[in-house]
């Protein structure tokens, strides 16, 4: 039995549907809840199932942001190959989606003193964020419920303060 919370926000899974109802009763008797039957949507994040898992995505935020841009050229990698960053003018495009969770690292060094550089790296981004909307993490019904983590460090590939990233 699973039971996030935040805020007023409330959600509650498992693997035994009777745990689940049982679950809800007691907590409806203590607090005033709504139930919003199955899971859609949950702090920004949509929920897709499918017959082999579930999608977890941010496509209906990820296309209102981008509208509200007025960004709608797509294209196919969220950093520029071999892009060398310099200190100019810069907005705030940067999000939480995990595939752009790098390209987000990297220029969120700069938004004390951005320049223009970073303004288009950040607009290079949400134009792969429009190519790729639905871009999310697939929770298979086969997961043996392990979580597994990679991290990949290199070795000083910083052009601006030559330190490793990870």
């Amino acid at each position: 039995m699973i039971v996030l919370v935040y805020v007023d926000d409330m959600l509650v899974t498992g693997t035994h549907l009777y745990l689940i109802e049982e679950t809800k009763t007691i907590l409806q008797q203590t607090l005033k809840m709504k139930d919003l039957g199955e899971l859609k949507y949950f702090l920004g994040i949509e929920f897709s199932r499918f017959v082999d898992g579930s999608l977890m995505h941010q496509r209906k935020y990820a296309l209102e942001f981008i509208s509200e841009l007025g960004l709608g050229e797509a294209i196919a990698t969220p950093v520029e190959v071999n892009a060398k960053l310099t200190t100019k003018e810069y907005d705030d495009h940067l999000g939480a989606s995990s595939d752009i969770a790098f390209s987000v690292q990297m220029l969120s060094q700069f938004l004390q003193q951005p320049k223009s550089s970073h303004v288009e790296a950040s607009i290079r981004v949400v134009k792969y964020v429009r190519n790729h909307p639905g871009q999310g993490i697939l929770m298979s019904n086969k997961s043996t419920g392990t979580l597994e983590a990679f991290c990949d460090a290199d070795w000083v590939v910083c052009q601006h303060y030559r330190r490793s990233v990870t």
